[in-house]
Formats: structure tokens, C-alpha cells, sequence
């Protein structure tokens, strides 16, 4: 540093000090964000201010956008729900729960076992089954490797933030190539997904009839697609004379909007009926906005009976269709427990980097009170193997 002169050492201890002070306001501005809208600390058990001590010194050390990003992912964790992420990232960041998930795990004591993989994935491709035990992911202990996802802001670990940490794990970064280690029936097994090219469903939806004159309608992960309507509308009108109808959400991680929803929804009543419940928390001024959500008929109403096939990769507006006709008490609800993502989002941006991040600002709730996150289908599985072959017994 000796060599370097006067003038020039302090144009660059400027920069730095420059640098530095950006990623502080902007950690602080994402930290008021959340304080001021997040609407789920109780639920989640997150000491906010506590994430503020852990986390806000390193900002000093920061020196671009990617070390920025790495940290701020960290600071998610600690919220714990897939419903909860920055707006871009890296290679190295991890894949969004549950979109860019193919197997869903459960912790079992000191075990993990896999309980569920979603229909058409390479893991399923690969020959990943529900009820495999996880021996090692990536060649290392899984227990080791969720001290990354888990909240360091945390007391205790509850079973959501488990869950939460081994399904980021399980899910890989956009960069890694995973290998599980699995056991059944005694034997050990590898399998390596990621080296299985998976096409994703070029088409909205697809539909046709089953025997027995049942009528399947599956929606391809397009709940946010407004074309979505025009096309479900043609599949309901081209099964208007069977007796029922299996509506499959099973494959809707990424959310979508009401408008789509009640399109939908609305095919299927005669009358104005209530879905969900909306709540946000004014806390500026300190009130609180709660609202019923309504669904409209629209076009020639389906009369016949109505299944509904849920799952873990039925996520957010998926999740409040399923509630919605729940509420309605017009379909017969079978699956597993859903994604369980909270609320209904709102994206924001940081002022220096223009890293944007969504924060669950507004509950959503079953009318009858539950917690959208919290319903479980009437008709309860394991797995979405046997979410279809409950459904086809409801639809008969």
C-alpha cells in the first residue's frame, strides 16, 4: 500500500467505503420491508430482529452483488417458505421450493425418507419411489448439510423449518448435479436425476375422458396464463356430458392469479359464492382490512360431480382453488398436504442494486378460519400415486 500514491489510496478507500455503505442501506431498506409487511412472524417463530444482529454486520464486508445475493439468501432461510424469495440469483443459488423441486422428504426421528415425487419429473424418471430412505445426498450426511437452510435466528427447530431445509436440499442448486444415496427393502441404491433431459408440458392443460365416462381435466403449472381460460373452457365444454370430472391441481407449484382462479371456479357453480378470506395487517396505522373473496358463474355450469386432486406441488393460487371449492362444498377434495405457501405476495426492489425480492404481506384464509397454508384435504393421502387412484373411486 506504500507505493500506491495519496491521492489514488483515498479514491479507492472511498469506493470501498462507497461499496460497503450501498449494501448496508440496501440490507436495511429489504429488513424494513419485511418488518413493516411480512405478515407471518408469529407463524413462522422468526425473531426478526434478531435476524438483523446475525446478519447485518457482514454488510461491511461485502464487495459486489453476488456476496450481496449469497446473504440475502441466507436472511430468507430464516423465514423458511417457499413462498418467500429474491426476484433473480445465480448458478449457485438454490431452486425455489416447491417449483424447482421433483421429490418432497420427511424427517423421521433421525432419519429422512422420501414420501412423495411428482409425476413426470426426472426423479421420477430415474426411479426415485415414495418410501425410500435417504442414506446421503451429494455424497454427504443430509443432517450435516441443513444447517444451511435451517434459521440461525432460531431457539428451537420446528417441524416446518425441518421440512423446509431438507426440501431446499433436496432441491438442489441451477448449478449441481444431484446424487441420492437411497435404501429399499435392504438394498442401496444411486440415482443421479439431473442427468435425465425432462421436458416440461408444452400445453396449458390437457384433458380426455376415462372409462366410465369420467372427465379429466390437468392443469400444466399455467395458473398465471390468462389464455388458461379460453382453454379450460373448452375442456369443460367438450366434457359437459359426462358424469364427472377429475380436476387435477397437482402440478401448479407456481402459483398464478385470482382472476384465472375464478374463471375456473366459476364454471362450476350457478350462484355467487364465497372462496377465501383475505386479511392485511395495517400496521402503519394500526388497522387491520379483511375481506371474503367471491366467485361469479360464468358460461354453461358443469352440473356433474367434481374431484379434486391436490398435492404437494398444488401451490398458492393452486392452494386457493383448492380451499375455493372446498368452501363452495362443490367437489370432493383428495390428496396430500399442499405446498402450505403463505399468503399472497407483493414484490419490492432495493434502491442501490434493484435486487428484487416478495414478501407474503396478505393472509389467506379457508372461509370457515383455517389457514390457507394449513388445509388438508378431506380425502387425505400419502402420495400423489394415491391421490389418482382415490380420485378415480370419488369420481365414480
Amino acid at each position: 500500500m506504500q507505493n500506491i500514491k495519496p491521492a489514488l489510496f483515498f479514491l479507492l478507500l472511498t469506493l470501498s467505503l462507497k461499496g460497503q455503505s450501498i449494501y448496508r442501506e440496501d440490507f436495511i431498506e429489504f429488513w424494513n420491508d419485511y418488518n413493516n409487511n411480512f405478515a407471518y412472524f408469529k407463524e413462522q417463530q422468526v425473531d426478526w430482529n434478531k435476524v438483523k444482529e446475525i446478519y447485518l454486520p457482514a454488510t461491511d464486508t461485502i464487495k459486489n452483488n453476488y456476496e450481496f445475493t449469497l446473504l440475502l439468501e441466507n436472511v430468507i432461510n430464516e423465514l423458511h417458505n417457499g413462498h418467500i424469495s429474491l426476484t433473480s440469483g445465480y448458478d449457485t443459488s438454490n431452486r425455489i421450493i416447491p417449483s424447482g423441486a421433483d421429490v418432497y422428504a420427511e424427517k423421521r426421528e433421525n432419519s429422512f425418507f422420501i414420501t412423495d415425487v411428482r409425476k413426470n419429473s426426472a426423479a421420477e424418471k430415474a426411479g426415485i419411489k415414495p418410501g425410500m430412505e435417504i442414506l446421503s445426498f451429494n455424497k454427504k450426511d443430509v443432517a450435516a448439510q441443513l444447517q444451511k437452510f435451517l434459521p440461525k435466528s432460531a431457539e428451537k427447530y420446528t417441524p416446518a423449518m425441518y421440512s423446509y431445509a431438507v426440501n431446499m436440499l433436496l432441491a438442489g442448486t441451477y448449478a449441481m448435479k444431484r446424487e441420492f444415496t437411497l435404501k429399499q427393502d435392504g438394498k442401496i441404491y444411486n440415482y443421479f436425476p439431473d442427468t435425465i433431459v425432462n421436458e416440461q408440458p408444452k400445453t396449458l392443460l390437457e384433458y380426455k375422458i376415462l372409462p366410465g365416462n369420467t372427465g379429466y381435466i390437468k392443469i400444466n403449472n399455467s395458473l398465471d396464463n390468462y389464455d388458461l381460460i379460453p382453454a379450460f373452457d373448452k375442456a369443460v365444454d367438450s366434457l359437459m356430458s359426462t358424469k364427472s370430472i377429475i380436476l387435477d391441481l397437482t402440478e401448479t407449484p407456481g402459483g398464478g392469479n385470482t382472476t384465472v382462479a375464478r374463471a375456473i371456479m366459476g364454471r362450476f357453480i350457478d350462484k355467487d359464492m364465497p372462496y377465501q378470506k383475505h386479511l392485511i395487517n395495517e400496521k402503519e396505522y394500526g388497522t387491520v382490512r379483511s375481506w371474503i373473496e367471491y366467485v361469479v358463474p360464468r358460461k354453461k355450469t358443469y352440473k356433474g360431480r367434481l374431484v379434486i386432486m391436490a398435492g404437494h406441488w398444488t401451490g398458492s393460487m393452486g392452494e386457493g382453488i383448492v380451499i375455493g371449492f372446498d368452501a363452495m362444498k362443490r367437489a370432493k377434495i383428495t390428496g396430500t398436504k399442499m405446498a402450505g405457501l403463505i399468503g399472497a405476495i407483493y414484490t419490492f426492489k432495493m434502491k442501490n442494486t434493484q435486487i428484487g425480492y416478495q414478501i407474503p404481506a396478505e393472509k389467506m384464509y379457508h372461509i370457515d378460519g383455517t389457514p390457507r397454508e394449513s388445509f388438508i384435504p378431506p380425502y387425505n393421502t400419502a402420495n400423489s400415486i394415491e391421490t389418482y387412484k382415490q380420485a378415480l373411486k370419488l369420481a365414480k
